[in-house]
């Protein structure tokens, strides 16, 4: 079933390569096509035969609207796409917990990235304070919470796959919110597309390899 993998694989190259000229009218499909492409790699290999492949259907599915929220530059559509992403890590949080915990002798790594991503991004929530006050700046703290909950739980189900992924998605969501709140980073775009469709994909091979 790896030819299932074949049309995300030729979609998110085309997305980033649109991210890096800037060019909003292909990423305005391309970014959207790819989340829709690895929801049907789940279909294809059997995620709706097990409660935690659906629930990872339900968190590509809340992605996927976060995406098309993200594609505006609003700080609404900002506030309505954290909302979505972070439903759909509540999501993620289910589908890994379905899976059974069986933490394995390196889960205590998941600090180490946790330390990392709150080091990289200490200045984002006063960032959003100074920005929008309380009302963008609570919703980004409350993020950063359950994306560090995701972050153990992935190491906890002992799947090395589930624990990179979410590792490479931790990294994507911090640099999108530095580069966002904090500083324009010239590579940023890139990057955070590059390692959020990399965080997916392997969270999907992980949670289906494990079912």
């Amino acid at each position: 079933m790896g030819i299932a993998w074949v049309l995300p694989a030729v979609l998110a190259p085309v997305d980033w390569y649109a991210v890096a000229r800037g060019d909003r009218r292909t990423e305005s499909w391309a970014k959207p096509a790819t989340l829709v492409a690895l929801v049907a790699v789940a279909l294809l290999l059997g995620a709706t035969d097990t409660s935690a492949g659906a629930w990872l259907l339900a968190a590509l599915v809340l992605s996927l609207v976060g995406d098309v929220f993200l594609l505006g530059d609003t700080d609404t559509r900002f506030r309505l796409g954290l909302a979505s992403f972070l439903v759909g890590h509540l999501a993620f949080l289910m589908s890994f917990a379905r899976l059974g915990l069986d933490p394995a002798s390196w889960a205590w790594l998941a600090w180490i990235v946790l330390g990392t991503c709150l080091l990289a991004t200490r200045r984002v929530v006063p960032a959003t304070f100074a920005r929008g006050g309380q009302a963008l700046a609570l919703p980004v703290a409350i993020y950063t919470v359950v994306i560090g909950a995701m972050v153990i739980l992935a190491f906890d189900t002992g799947e090395p796959l589930i624990a990179l992924g979410a590792t490479i998605f931790a990294a994507s969501d911090s640099t999108l919110a530095v580069n966002r709140f904090v500083e324009p980073l010239p590579w940023a775009p890139v990057a955070v597309m590059v390692t959020y469709h990399l965080g997916q994909a392997l969270i999907v091979a992980g949670v289906l390899a494990a079912t």
